[in-house]
């Protein structure tokens, strides 16, 4: 992981600065790919959903209390969008442990995904926590042709996220 762009002090983890590892993604930036697993180890790529838009959230586990608030979140305010959206909760929690967690709450309208193999995703989109081996915190939506319309990346990893904004991006592009 020596390989890959270090952004010192990127975000704050508790009040702390933390390094993020790989190069960050703008808007208008061609998606970078990556390949994660679904909850049953399967693979996930970013072809696997061409042509459609993809708001994906980033945390850095569903079992803490604020990743477990932002996914079911998106989940009831996704459930109305059509279709042509995909919506992906990555984190590198488990597949088994994601499968559990998304019954235990109810979670129907958001696919968790796991990074913990080889954390490609975390890697491709400058987002893994060097000191922590986790996710930072969040949100992108790419548009039908693989480009990045919308990047928010929560400045404490601990906080969540601006939903309305994210909800919009992917509105604008319906």
């Amino acid at each position: 992981m020596s390989d890959y762009q270090e952004r010192e002090a990127a975000v704050l983890f508790k009040g702390n600065p933390v390094t993020l590892l790989g190069a960050e993604v703008k808007v208008g930036d061609t998606a970078p790919d990556f390949r994660v697993v679904d909850n049953g180890l399967q693979p996930v790529t970013l072809a696997t959903t061409a042509g459609k838009i993809r708001l994906i959230t980033v945390v850095p586990s569903l079992d803490t209390p604020v990743c477990d608030a932002m996914t079911r979140h998106f989940n009831q305010d996704v459930a109305s969008l059509p279709d042509s959206v995909t919506v992906y909760t990555i984190s590198v929690d488990l597949p088994f442990a994601q499968k559990r967690w998304c019954g235990n709450a109810g979670i129907d309208k958001v696919q968790t995904l796991s990074d913990y193999q080889d954390r490609s995703f975390g890697l491709n989109y400058g987002l893994l926590l060097k000191e922590l081996k986790l996710l930072a915190r969040a949100v992108y939506v790419i548009d039908q042709n693989d480009k990045v319309v919308y990047v928010e990346l929560v400045p404490e990893v601990t906080a969540e996220p601006n939903y309305t904004a994210a909800l919009e991006a992917v509105k604008k592009l319906l």
